[in-house]
C-alpha cells in the first residue's frame, strides 16, 4: 500500500437525524477525517442498492449508510426498511468481491455530531488498513477543456 493513499468513503446521511448530526459535529468543530463525501437523502430508507453499488463502481472504498434511530424515523418504517436491505446488500457484497467491513449502517440522531465523528474516524482508520480495493482500478479524474 502506498504512503499517500487515503480512502474514499461516501456516506448516505439521513437529512433529519444523521445529517443533522454531521452539521452539529461542524457547528461545535468537532474534528473529524475529510474522507467522506456525504450525499444527503431524504430517509435512510430510500438508499437504494443500486446508489450503494454505483459508489463502489465510481470508485468509493467504503460507504456509510446513517439515518435515525429505530423508533424514530419521520416517515415512521424507512430505517426498518434500510436495515434490511443493508443486510441483504452485505451478504451480496461477498460475491462481489467487496469486504463487507466496507459497508457499513449506523444509526445517529440529530443530538449526536460526536458519535459522527468518531464514526468516520472509525472508519476512516479501518478502511485504511484494509487498503484500496482490489477490484477498482485508479484513474485520474478527467476535466473537460475547450
Amino acid at each position: 500500500m502506498s504512503l499517500d493513499y487515503e480512502p474514499r468513503i461516501i456516506g448516505f446521511l439521513c437529512n433529519w437525524c444523521a445529517f443533522a448530526g454531521a452539521d452539529l459535529a461542524g457547528t461545535t468543530r468537532t474534528g473529524y477525517p475529510s474522507n467522506i463525501r456525504i450525499i444527503r437523502v431524504p430517509c435512510s430508507g430510500r438508499v437504494d442498492p443500486l446508489l450503494i453499488l454505483k459508489a463502489y463502481q465510481q470508485g468509493a472504498d467504503a460507504v456509510l449508510i446513517a439515518g435515525c434511530h429505530p423508533g424514530d424515523c419521520h416517515y415512521v418504517q424507512g430505517n426498518y426498511f434500510a436495515r434490511r436491505r443493508f443486510a441483504l446488500l452485505r451478504q451480496f457484497l461477498d460475491y462481489l468481491g467487496i469486504e463487507k467491513e466496507r459497508l457499513r449502517l449506523e444509526w445517529v440522531s440529530a443530538s449526536e455530531g460526536r458519535k459522527f465523528a468518531r464514526l468516520v474516524k472509525e472508519m476512516t482508520e479501518e478502511v485504511s488498513r484494509l487498503g484500496p480495493r482490489k477490484d477498482t482500478v485508479r484513474r485520474p479524474v478527467k476535466v473537460a477543456t475547450e
